[in-house]
């Protein structure tokens, strides 16, 4: 018999209504596959983690969603030419070829099937030198920045971990949950319109680690799937759930401070944290919310007209300037006309448990994308922009904008282009559209702006473009597929996963 290692989580500090909600225990086997592996001896050097932010609180390292512009990260010069190097995770497959089962279920949906449960479906983290991925083949990582050697690696718990770790202090935050329904839960949504997602599939939650060793600190368990990444500000930790919750944990400990339930379901929608409120997306029905930090009081709720399917739930909110930006796949058609949205106004919705009147659209549905920025104080919309109409995405429905300098800068999958909008009007400035397009679509994760240039991670290339044009200055190609990644950009490198389950370090030189 294997001998089972456990590992007891502090259960004496917490109070019996805390360890009803999390798990004190967890059972790995020792000697398994799955069994936390450490290698000190490859963690940076004070040197080494030198030029690098000391912390990282949310996706894409701030509310504005821009990973190309964080405290420590060191200019452009001569000297400091970048690190090259490649990674592969436990289900690695080569970055030259097709993804995996592409011949069985067809190339578009074998490249969402991939990030989905093979490789890594966001960016990845840089913290003092430290590079940590969360992947879907079950495990997380810790390699080194500048060499990219392993420091350690844990799979707490049977589940896809389809979020960017974060860090703050002495814990990495990770959040586990997958894409999936069960039978009985379709049946229910049928029946009722309302269902919750990830629940009876995996293993769904959140797990705190130890920074420098991957051990398990605490678990704070969820029914429904936790795949939103989630951000972290002053002590707390926010995300929100399959189960159209949104929860606030304390951070050391794990316990819960607040919980509000809206209704709908989270899907991939990340909170921003921005002047004491917390913005996030939720599904079926499509709402973005504005929350009090604090008591997680919600202040208000906004839509998008003619929003379909999944789209608002999936797109983590950029905010900056007292502006929160947003967008969803909207007013589909399937006879050359635009279709009228079943949607019912933002201030009749209910907030939750009842039939959504949600279209939901069918797979030759053509659509538009809605890009739309509200007030974050009021909710107020400011500006509405409707991209060109293209086919309805697989998976992943919309692209996460990111905020620089007075400009949004968003991907649409169904144009495959991104676009630069004034922030203040919504004025277009101008659209690139990708040159090679992988079959699922490109322009779901956002762009980072870095010493002047725009970096984007689509399809199987790294492309720097002039941020004030639009214009393509340089292209790497890669090879596999970059899903909602962003370039995460530190010490003139570009660190990056990729859902053919790799993790890239490629110098901006190489462009």
């Amino acid at each position: 018999m294997k001998k089972i290692h456990v590992i007891y989580v502090f259960a004496y500090l917490l109070p019996a209504a805390v360890l009803a909600q999390q798990s004190t225990v967890i059972p790995v086997a020792a000697d398994g596959p799955f069994a936390r592996v450490t290698y000190p001896k490859n963690a940076p050097t004070s040197k080494d983690a030198q030029g690098y932010p000391s912390a990282w609180p949310t996706i894409y390292g701030n509310a504005q969603r821009n990973a190309g512009v964080l405290p420590g990260i060191a200019a452009e010069s001569p000297d400091n030419p970048g690190v090259s190097w490649q990674y592969a995770e436990a289900r690695a497959w080569p970055l030259d070829r097709p993804a995996f089962d592409a011949e069985a279920d067809g190339v578009k949906s074998a490249e969402t099937t991939a990030a989905q449960w093979q490789g890594n479906a966001v960016g990845v983290s840089v913290a003092g030198g430290v590079v940590y991925a969360a992947s879907s083949d079950q495990f997380v990582y810790a390699l080194n920045a500048r060499t990219g050697k392993l420091i350690w690696r844990t799979s707490p718990v049977g589940s896809t971990f389809m979020g960017q770790p974060l860090v703050v202090g002495n814990i990495v935050y990770v959040n586990a949950g997958t894409v999936g329904f069960n039978y009985s839960n379709v049946q229910r949504y049928q029946k009722t319109g309302s269902a919750v997602r990830g629940e009876g599939v995996a293993y769904n939650g959140i797990y705190a680690l130890d920074r420098d060793t991957g051990k398990l600190i605490w678990r704070y368990a969820t029914t429904g799937d936790a795949m939103p990444t989630p951000a972290a500000s002053n002590g707390r930790l926010v995300f929100s759930t399959g189960a159209g919750e949104i929860i606030s944990l304390e951070g050391k400990f794990g316990r819960k401070v607040w919980q509000t339930n809206v209704g709908g379901m989270g899907n991939m929608s990340s909170p921003a944290i921005a002047g004491g409120r917390v913005f996030v997306g939720m599904a079926s029905p499509a709402f973005l919310y504005a929350l009090d930090e604090k008591t997680g009081r919600t202040l208000w709720r906004a839509s998008i007209a003619g929003s379909v399917n999944t789209g608002m739930g999936d797109v983590s909110p950029a905010v900056a300037d007292g502006i929160v930006v947003t967008d969803a796949v909207s007013h589909p058609s399937t006879d050359g006309t635009v279709a009228k949205s079943l949607a019912r106004s933002a201030g009749s919705h209910p907030f939750a448990g009842k039939r959504s009147h949600q279209q939901t659209v069918s797979t030759s549905t053509t659509m538009d994308m809605s890009i739309a920025a509200f007030d974050a104080s009021t909710g107020k919309m400011l500006w509405n922009h409707v991209t060109a109409r293209g086919p309805k995405p697989p998976s992943f429905k919309g692209g996460v904008p990111m905020i620089h300098d007075g400009v949004v800068y968003v991907g649409s999958p169904v144009t495959n282009s991104y676009q630069a909008l004034a922030l203040k009007t919504g004025k277009l400035l101008w659209t690139w559209r990708v040159p090679d397009p992988s079959e699922a679509g490109s322009g779901r994760g956002p762009a980072a702006y870095y010493n002047g240039k725009l970096y984007v991670a689509t399809g199987a290339s790294l492309y720097e473009l002039d941020p004030k044009t639009g214009n393509l200055l340089s292209e790497a190609k890669i090879g596999g597929r970059f899903g909602i990644t962003g370039p995460t950009i530190a010490n003139n490198t570009i660190y990056a996963g990729n859902a053919w389950d790799w993790i890239l370090a490629v110098p901006l030189s190489k462009l």
